[in-house]
């Protein structure tokens, strides 16, 4: 399997398989609220967009990065997020990478969207769809962000390899400028337990799978049968 690593700027196509990744934290928030029971996560394009659902559909969960505002149900943020019970709701979503990175290859033939909580799962996903070239989307930091590449490098080696330590990589993303940003408090909407949260690798037993549907792109999560056995939520 080929695997490019690029920023959202570098992308000038939509390639046949796209791993959108964001750990800190829109794709540990997006598995936390699958784990909570949500049904779908629409990702939107825009504040305004994410208000205007929530507007149209009052009973959706609108969650943002930052601090709280009007409008918006919770902020994105795991350990605000594991307390909220999302049974069967649908969550709009927007935040400053992991969206918009998702929203960029909207026209590739598979969209997974990824942290390490789900990182097996994704990788699981990889190896079945057999894909030649496979492009992970490093989101945070124009491309630069070193929690979201260590995240790429770790599930593009696993889903080729059996054996892959990720020990380094985990390392790598603890030692990173977002976990360091989100520790001291620099940025809003943080609960004291994201970074270790991020950090938890194979959490959850599905990959989430980004699609078109109609005007508007849906996240859902696919349970991965191997790990549902092993480890159930």
């Amino acid at each position: 399997m080929d695997s490019r690593f690029l920023g959202i700027a570098e992308l000038v196509e939509a390639p046949p398989v796209a791993v959108v990744v964001d750990v800190m934290r829109a794709f540990t928030v997006a598995a936390w609220a699958f784990a909570q029971g949500a049904e779908k996560i629409v990702l939107a394009e825009s504040l305004d967009e994410a208000l205007a659902l929530k507007a149209r559909h009052p009973d959706w969960v609108a969650l943002k990065d930052g601090p709280p505002a009007p409008g918006f149900d919770t902020v994105n943020s795991p350990g605000r997020l594991r307390s909220i019970d999302l049974g069967g709701r649908t969550v709009v979503q927007k935040t400053t990478a992991g969206t918009v990175g998702a929203l960029a290859v909207k026209e590739a033939s598979l969209v997974l969207c990824a942290s390490f909580v789900v990182a097996e799962a994704t990788a699981q996903l990889l190896r079945t769809c057999e894909s030649d070239s496979v492009t992970f989307v490093v989101t945070g930091d124009d491309g630069q962000a070193d929690e979201d590449l260590a995240c790429a490098q770790y599930i593009a080696r696993r889903a080729t390899e059996a054996e892959t330590d990720a020990a380094e990589f985990l390392r790598r993303a603890a030692e990173s400028r977002a976990a360091a940003e989100l520790a001291e408090g620099v940025r809003q909407g943080v609960h004291p337990d994201d970074v270790a949260l991020c950090l938890e690798l194979d959490r959850f037993p599905f990959a989430m799978v980004a699609t078109l549907e109609g005007s508007l792109m849906v996240l859902r999560p696919r349970a991965m049968p191997s790990l549902t056995d092993e480890d159930p939520v």
